[in-house]
Parts: C-alpha cells; structure tokens; sequence
C-alpha cells in the first residue's frame, strides 16, 4: 500500500476515537459518579502528553524509522483505549487519556513530518482532509451505537480493537515508507542539496513566530468548531436542528476546503494559497462578528472552515523553504515542534474564548474570533518576510 493511502488510512482511524468523547462522556462520568466539568482533568492530561510527544517526534525520528514509529504510536493509542475501556476508577481513564495523547500527538507528527518531506500540496490537504472524515463518521456512529444500547466501554473496546489492527497494518508495511518511488525522489533531491551551515540555520525569531501563528489558527479553527452550536443557538436564536445543522456543515467545510484548495496550490503554488485562506479566515470572522441577521454568522462560520482548512497543512508543508531550507532533520524537528503548538493552541484558545463568552455572552464568539485573527494574519506575514538565519531551532 502506498505511504499516501497508509496516510489516509491512519489520519481516519486516528480521527474516530479521538472526536468522539464529548459524546461517550456523559455516560462515562455516571459510571465514575464524576461532575461534567470533570472532563477538562482528562483533556488536560491528554493535551500535555499530546503537546510532549509531538515535540519529541522529529527528534524520535532521526532514530526510529517511520513505520516503527507509526507503529508504536497507534499501538499505544490502542492500549490506551483499552486501559480506558476497563478502568474502575475516573484516575485510570485520565492515565489512559495521557497515553492516548502521546501515541496520537507522535503519529500525527510523524505522519506531518513526513508530509512536509515527501508529499505535495494536493496529497497533504488530502491526508488532512482523512481526519475530517474520520471525526464525522465518529460521532455518527457512537450516536448509533449509543442508540442500540452498547455501552461507553464497549464502544472503546471496538475502537481499541481497530487501532489495534491498524498498527499490524503499519508492521507490516514498515518498509513502504523508505521504498515508496516519490519519497525515494524526493528523498534524492533533499539529500542532493548542501546541507545548512550555522549561518542558514532559522533563527529563533522566525520558528517562534511560526509556532505561535500555528497554534493561533489551530485554535481558531478548533473554538469555532467547539463553540458555534452556543453562538448560534443560545446567541442568535437559531433552532437547536439548525444550529447542529451549521456546526456539522462547518466540519464539511474543512472537508472541503483541504480537498479543492490543495489542488489549488498544486497549480498556483502553496504561497498564493496560503494567504488568500488567511485572508478568508479575516472575511470569515469579520461577518461572525458583523451586527446582522443570523445568516450573516452562518456565512462567516462556512467562510472561516473553508478558509482554515489548507492553512496548517500547506504551513507545514512549505516548512524548509520558509526557514531557508532546513534538510529532513531540521524539517522534522521544526514540524514536530509545529503540531506540538497546534495541539497547545487547540486546547488553550478555545479555552479562552469559553471563558470570554462566559462572561460577555454567547455573542462574543465573532468579535473574539475576529480579535484573535487579526495578530494570526499579521503573524503570517512576519513569518513570509523574515529571513530565517542564524541560531538553529529552540531545543
């Protein structure tokens, strides 16, 4: 099987148990007699071990082969689950959220390490586009199964159990990843290039800068999902079928969005791409935050999805070429380091735009949102025209 269809194939897997505890919770927490708010203890271990693993990745790669690493990373997320699936006590789910998050934050950096190595800007989007797929499908079928009476523990079983076959899947293509032709192309080509000198290492600035945009939009993109059924529903007025209805076409969006524009940057190049979706994020918030009817925030929502999607996967995948041409190690510790502040900025801004809606309504969601997108855009452009030189990457 090919590395890009391999890609694919773990981005959905990866996806359908990782968007699908919101769903599983409320019956989790009754069998552990646990508030609902308890739910932020398990995403904190999960978000720091997610953050810790995905740092490490680039470095962990320099020393395991992709398809080791790939399957180590999923067989952990299937022990994971499977801890979590007979754990007596709310303590043990919390470990298991902390292994979940270090097996799943080490696939989906190497995964995007490798991306930025070897794939083009139609495979990347596409490999992202897999995971929006994977967290629609997950909540679908939970809500069914749910519905037929199959427990939370269960459900967590029958997704151990899939992660489980999927890392014999990666065991046994382990050499796929070396032997692919693109990557042996691709592979040349990188190797054929002198390698950096001090002197055109990226300087902090420049990897700084990029982390910080990078988990800016994550969390953009994350707190708008989480957070637009209130906006709409609680905010606008708008009914509980139609705000469920907007929330599920935001996601479609995202879908969307990495499968028409990543060939978009095929043809016209990732650059022209990248900013012309930083500037629909800018468009997308500034109608959610527009006074209006209620279609207007619609409108922006679809706008922002559709915008976001290829942002994180072109950024990434034009990582050497930004910082001056970085060689694969270089490439895969700054991108490891990349989806480590993706992770931090999913977990951190949704957080606090939750806290600012709390305390100045529903509403604030696109005011918020257009606060926050304003700094992200100034952010890319920083990133475009600083040179990257100098010191190598923050350790």
């Amino acid at each position: 099987m090919p590395p890009f269809l391999l890609a694919c194939l773990a981005y959905v897997s990866a996806a359908l148990p990782g968007s699908t505890l919101g769903l599983l919770w409320p019956s989790m927490r009754t069998s552990f007699h646990q508030p609902l708010d308890a739910l932020g203890i398990i995403l904190v271990f999960g978000t720091a071990a997610s953050v810790l693993a995905s740092a490490l990745a680039g470095r962990a790669l320099q020393r395991l082969r992709m398809g080791a690493l790939l399957a180590s990373g999923t067989a952990l997320v299937a022990l994971a689950l499977v801890i979590e699936a007979i754990a007596p006590s709310f303590w043990l789910v919390a470990f298991g959220s902390s292994l979940f998050g270090a097996g799943f934050g080490s696939v989906d950096a190497a995964l995007n390490v490798y991306a930025a190595n070897h794939f083009g800007p139609r495979q990347v989007n596409w490999a992202h586009a897999s995971f929006g797929i994977g967290a629609t499908i997950g909540p679908l079928l939970v809500t069914v199964l749910l519905n037929r009476g199959v427990g939370w523990r269960l459900v967590l079983a029958a997704f151990a159990g899939l992660l489980g076959l999927l890392g014999v899947v990666f065991v046994a293509t382990r050499k796929n990843w070396e032997n692919a032709p693109r990557a042996q192309a691709r592979k040349k080509h990188l190797e054929g290039r002198p390698s950096p000198t001090s002197k055109e290492r990226p300087a902090r600035l420049a990897v700084w800068s990029g982390l910080t945009f990078t988990a800016m939009e994550t969390g953009i993109e994350s707190g708008a999902g989480i957070w637009a059924y209130v906006y709409l529903a609680r905010g606008h007025g708008l009914s509980d079928v139609g705000a469920g209805a907007a929330v599920s076409a935001y996601w479609a969006m995202m879908v969307v969005g990495r499968a028409t524009l990543g060939p978009l940057a095929e043809r016209t190049g990732p650059r022209f791409v990248l900013w012309l979706a930083v500037f629909g994020v800018i468009v997308g918030a500034a109608l959610m935050a527009a006074p209006g009817p209620v279609y207007f925030d619609v409108a922006g929502l679809m706008l922002l999805g559709l915008a976001a999607a290829p942002i994180f996967p072109l950024f990434t995948l034009t990582t050497s070429e930004r910082l001056g041409g970085l060689g694969t190690a270089g490439t895969a510790h700054v991108v490891g380091l990349q989806v480590a502040a993706s992770a931090l900025g999913s977990a951190a801004l949704p957080s606090g735009i939750g806290v600012a809606m709390g305390a100045l309504g529903s509403r604030a969601l696109g005011p918020f949102t257009l606060v926050l997108a304003v700094p992200m855009t100034a952010l890319y452009w920083f990133t475009s025209v600083l040179p990257g030189r100098d010191p190598p990457p923050p350790s």
